[in-house]
């Protein structure tokens, strides 16, 4: 219901007239009679009987005066709860990510939060989805984002997305579109460091395959995805990353993406917090927006 249309309908049952209610309300009394005729139509039913120049509420309008009163307080109770709570959501969050959620994933999440609430800024805390996991062990981080699920009892994993890895190389070192497993070992690996969600990841699915990480020939070991993409944009080899971090350079042509016969490589990008925290409102609310933002994946 219209609070517009109820506020001006008891303006009108309070003085038993549409021109002494629109003097009230400082609207034309055409206005207010439009009104009326609105909130008739939405509840399907007379409210006033026009009798000359007076008019008689119906029944149906003495049920609306009794609880009309009580629904626009309570709607202006709950705007200003809202408006309240939203005053409140301030102050720095300080956030820690993993390399691929952090670089190509939070800015977007950040970005949209500050627009519903411009008092928070951000800090954000990059490093590999383990070091992030035993920093809110030892809580020195009350929310991270991570590529790979490392158990640990204190630790809560949400899912929040899948995230697809594809294999890419230098157009200038494979003119291939398409191989196997198999044909991977005979080229050279271009590869995150231990700890990293996206090498965990990748070596649990190649391993589920019968291809354990360690028969595959290692050029380099980076700690970063961009000095990975660097490495085979150079052509020193093939390397599997996040889909998400080659999007701008598979559109650039500056990396080729490489279709893995009969494979198809997917992760989870989780959110974590410890079980024995309590989140505060500020990071509450950030957390329900970034699930909010993800859950169509």
């Amino acid at each position: 219901m219209d609070l517009h249309h109820l506020k001006i309908f008891l303006s009108v049952f309070k003085h038993r007239s549409f021109s002494k209610a629109s003097q009230d309300l400082s609207l034309t009394q055409p206005t207010v009679s439009d009104h009326i005729q609105a909130l008739e139509r939405e509840l399907k039913c007379k409210l006033f009987d026009r009798l000359g120049r007076t008019i008689l509420p119906t029944k149906e309008a003495e049920i609306l005066n009794l609880h009309g009163a009580e629904v626009i307080e309570k709607a202006e109770a709950l705007k200003d709860l809202i408006g309240n709570l939203k005053k409140e959501i301030e102050g720095e969050l300080i956030i820690g990510a993993s390399n691929i959620p952090g670089t190509y994933l939070m800015p977007s999440l950040m970005a949209s939060f500050r627009e519903k609430y411009p008092s928070v800024s951000f800090q954000v805390s990059i490093s590999d989805s383990r070091g992030i996991v035993e920093k809110v062990i030892k809580q020195e981080l009350l929310i991270g984002i991570v590529g790979a699920q490392i158990k640990h009892t204190q630790i809560t994993y949400l899912p929040l997305m899948e995230d697809e890895l594809i294999t890419v190389a230098s157009p200038t070192l494979i003119t291939k579109t398409e191989m196997t497993l198999q044909d991977l070992l005979h080229y050279p690996i271009v590869s995150r460091e231990k700890g990293s969600g996206t090498l965990r990841e990748t070596e649990r699915i190649l391993e589920e395959r019968g291809f354990p990480f360690e028969t595959f020939r290692v050029a380099g070991i980076f700690s970063s995805t961009e000095a990975v993409k660097q490495a085979v944009k150079s052509g020193l080899g093939i390397s599997i990353l996040s889909k998400m971090s080659v999007i701008e350079d598979l559109d650039h042509g500056t990396l080729k993406e490489i279709k893995m016969k009969g494979v198809l490589m997917r992760r989870n990008i989780f959110l974590i917090t410890h079980k024995k925290r309590t989140l505060p409102l500020t990071y509450r609310t950030f957390l329900d927006h970034v699930l909010s933002e993800t859950k169509t994946g």
